[in-house]
């Protein structure tokens, strides 16, 4: 069994530990935690248009710079209406491989099926949780809210 847990800040050792203790516990063979966020590098590549979606700048083994959004080989453009903006990895106790996290990480990006879009900049991992706490923050204090996700679809 795996178990990956993407998050848009930075792990803290506090719930690292959390994490670690309940992987024992359930007896899971491998983890990664991922934190999915912004970065300031871009990349370029000769020709008109933005990188591949899909490319991949590994700074070191456990952090890197993924285009989720770029241009796609097959309609030989870029699709986007505006400047791609790649994410930052940053891998914590990493049992696969940068490169495999960001494979999931960029076929995640393509499974939000309420739109119309090719792909989205997020993994639907982060992108739901948004969405949910975007309806969340409307319901008032000591509301009993349902949990099972199916209530947020």
């Amino acid at each position: 069994a795996r178990i990956v847990v993407h998050k848009s800040s930075t792990f803290r050792p506090e719930e690292v530990e959390g994490f670690e203790k309940a992987v024992m516990e359930e007896r899971v063979d491998m983890r990664d935690y991922v934190a999915v966020g912004q970065t300031l590098i871009r990349l370029f590549r000769k020709g008109e248009y933005p990188p591949l979606r899909g490319t991949l700048l590994e700074l070191d083994s456990a952090e890197g710079v993924l285009y989720t959004t770029g241009s796609v080989d097959f309609y030989r453009t870029y699709p986007g209406p505006y400047i791609p903006s790649p994410v930052m990895l940053r891998g914590s106790h990493l049992d696969e491989s940068l490169s495999q996290n960001a494979k999931d990480v960029l076929a995640l990006s393509k499974m939000n099926w309420n739109k119309t879009q090719l792909d989205g900049r997020l993994p639907i991992t982060l992108e739901a949780s948004r969405q949910v706490g975007g309806i969340l923050k409307y319901v008032d204090p000591g509301f009993d809210v349902q949990n099972p996700y199916r209530f947020f679809m």
